[in-house]
């Protein structure tokens, strides 16, 4: 077997383009189909279609949380609030109340993230800082004596927290006025696409204005912190000029 026919019948395991778009097939691309099979090919109701469409966005939850064998916050948010607005959709019947709900996750967690910023460390620096350190010794410490010293650092880390708060409120308002203002069946793969954009632009503006900046102030103040060399390379310096003649005080001063 060739290796191409390998790769074929393993499912290209080690693709990562393949692996970061399952998540994106299982999430969205099969609740969006299963609500049309569901609706046109076998005619439920709206309401039995969006929720069987649930099914597996909740199992994925549920499994991630067993997986992990900790609480993640934020799974368990998302799974409360699908679950408490499936039964209240069910009981009032209303197809737009269900799909307005899923805004509530957006908005729960994009008024966290805003609320945070007056606190010593917004949410979204437990993101920002491996990526802008590169998780060194040397990025951290500098992260540190940034945070303690420069003005202009705490105002992008809490401008990068503020950035993602505000996308998300924006996207819960206009996915809960698409949900009472367009027709059901577009709103099924409009919010999906309204979720996207904004998480898109969340990251190219808070990275742009913030993180990048942010990088740059990380490896100034390390190069900063690491000055110049000594030891060994520093005695080679100093040897140089000496065996010409010319006292290593003297190069010293004329540096």
């Amino acid at each position: 077997m060739s290796q191409h026919q390998k790769t074929a019948a393993e499912g290209t395991p080690g693709n990562p383009l393949v692996q970061s778009l399952v998540p994106l097939i299982v999430d969205a691309g099969i609740p969006i189909a299963s609500y049309f099979v569901l609706s046109d090919g076998f005619g439920l109701g709206t309401v039995a279609a969006l929720g069987w469409s649930s099914v597996v966005p909740a199992l994925r939850t549920v499994w991630g949380l067993v997986r992990s064998r900790a609480v993640n916050g934020l799974a368990l948010l998302m799974l409360v609030v699908n679950v408490v607005g499936l039964a209240t959709s069910v009981v009032a019947g209303d197809a737009r109340l269900m799909m307005a709900k899923d805004s509530a996750v957006s908005s729960t967690v994009g008024i966290a993230i805003l609320l945070s910023l007056r606190s010593r460390r917004p949410l979204m620096t437990a993101g920002l800082k491996p990526w802008v350190t590169k998780g060194s010794p040397a990025g951290n410490a500098a992260w540190d004596r940034l945070l303690a010293s420069s003005g202009r650092f705490r105002r992008a880390e809490r401008r990068f927290s503020a950035i993602w708060g505000g996308a998300l409120l924006t996207e819960c308002v206009l996915k809960v006025i698409g949900a009472y203002t367009l027709p059901v069946h577009t709103m099924v793969w409009l919010g999906t696409v309204l979720t996207v954009v904004f998480i898109l632009l969340a990251m190219v503006i808070a990275g742009g204005s913030c993180a990048e900046p942010m990088e740059k102030m990380v490896k100034a103040e390390s190069e900063r912190a690491a000055g110049a060399p000594t030891g060994p390379a520093q005695d080679a310096k100093n040897a140089a000029p000496a065996a010409a003649g010319v006292p290593a005080a003297a190069v010293g001063s004329a540096e």
